[in-house]
């Protein structure tokens, strides 16, 4: 008689945690649904071509708040002190949009390059990345007098 008490109390207990786990596993979605959401307008990689050495590229990352919370951009940093990055500072609403502007100076920049932004908000995932992707041709070299 023990053992079947036993038995049931034990199933009950397991009915029970079952339970909670599967609310919680919908409260977690339900919330993440009303999460932020960085959507951007166009590609996160923007294709410069080929430029000459000591030319400055700058781009506009356009995106909008997909979620139904303001999106706050915590920081924004760079592979490099090369690329500069501009963002705002106010909470952005829902369905509204914006955009981070990026400023690469080639300056002492030659070859392939690939310049890696890294977005941080109050989204999930944490972070987006966001490149500048081109070729830096070098200047011409000015001509010594002997």
């Amino acid at each position: 008689m023990k053992m079947r008490s036993l038995v049931f109390l034990l199933g009950i207990a397991l009915t029970l945690s079952s339970c909670s786990k599967s609310d919680n596993k919908e409260d977690s979605k339900q919330a993440d649904s009303k999460m932020p959401v960085f959507t951007l307008s166009d590609s996160s990689t923007y294709e410069f071509g080929t430029i000459q050495e000591g030319a400055i590229v700058e781009h506009d990352f356009k995106f909008r708040n997909d979620g139904e919370y303001p999106l706050i951009l915590n920081n924004i940093t760079s592979s490099c002190g090369c690329t500069t990055p501009e963002w705002p500072k106010d909470p952005i609403g829902p369905k509204q949009t914006a955009s981070i502007k990026v400023r690469f100076d080639s300056k002492n920049k030659t070859g392939p390059q690939v310049k890696t932004i890294t977005v941080y908000a109050n989204t999930e995932p944490a972070y987006t990345e966001l490149r500048l992707r081109g070729i830096v041709n070098a200047a011409p070299k000015p001509d010594t007098l002997n």
